[in-house]
């Protein structure tokens, strides 16, 4: 039996997620921050799932304002076992989860075939895509379980559907496994989506984070001289993309790879 998805029927409550709980991987700093500010402010729950638990209890105090339920537990998503525990300590504070956003991720600037390209490759690998599928393969059936239906969002990239930087900021892996991740959201959105669960990516453009520091000088000029809104997003900016997609308005929502980029695609 499939669980079908609400429409709205008027624009009351229709961007609400007030209650809700969420699970943010990195939601410590930079774009997964900005995402956990989104949601808090938008009345959700929220649990942080990161490396740095100094850092991400930082954040849980800086969302208290907000008034909801806030938890950091450590986690290093590219760890199975890790994931594992960190997930038994999330249903211990949530009875369900209704939000997964995966945002965790890491890059490189070290070319893919100099000596030390392999141990790159196998390190961004091994975060971006085994360890957003760990965390799935850990949440998701719960998620079907409680059978309430939700939503599960991959932070992916524009990276994953263009390499036109890849001369002067060498990438490779960490293209690879956005598009990996936007093609495996893909195939849980069809098999999720039975179970009222909404899969999506969205594919960040130039973003401030804490991978701003790797972008040579030239990507910098490009967005602000090229790309049609010409400045850089903020990670609140995702965060309220990824509130649209877990609300009632965003009910449409299966299957898709939204790249908020600022335009940069229409250029390249």
């Amino acid at each position: 039996m499939f669980i079908k998805t609400t429409p709205i029927t008027d624009m009351k409550n229709a961007y609400s997620v007030e209650g809700k709980n969420v699970v943010v991987t990195g939601g410590n700093r930079g774009i997964g921050r900005g995402i956990c500010e989104a949601f808090a402010q938008g009345g959700a729950n929220v649990a942080i799932l990161c490396r740095n638990i100094e850092s991400g209890n930082k954040a849980v105090s800086e969302l208290k304002k907000f008034g909801g339920k806030y938890a950091a537990f450590k986690c290093d998503i590219s760890d199975y076992e890790n994931v594992k525990s960190a997930v038994v300590n999330v249903f211990e504070l949530f009875p369900n989860v209704d939000v997964l956003v995966n945002n965790s991720g890491v890059a490189t600037k070290t070319p893919f075939l100099s000596e030390n390209g392999l141990n790159e490759w196998l390190r961004v690998i091994n975060n971006n895509l085994h360890g957003t599928a760990f965390v799935i393969y850990e949440i998701a059936p719960k998620m079907v379980e409680a059978g309430k239906g939700g939503t599960i969002i991959t932070i992916s990239s524009v990276g994953a559907h263009r390499v036109s930087g890849s001369r002067f900021h060498p990438n490779a892996p960490y293209h690879a496994s956005k598009a990996g991740l936007d093609i495996f959201s893909r195939h849980l959105a069809v098999v999720l989506g039975d179970h009222g669960i909404r899969v999506n990516t969205i594919c960040p453009g130039n973003f401030h984070s804490d991978l701003d520091k790797d972008l040579p000088q030239v990507s910098i000029d490009k967005v602000e001289n090229e790309v049609p809104v010409h400045r850089f997003g903020e990670p609140i900016e995702i965060g309220a993309l990824c509130v649209y997609m877990s609300s009632p308005a965003g009910a449409m929502c299966a299957g898709v790879n939204w790249a908020l980029d600022g335009g940069a695609m229409c250029i390249r």
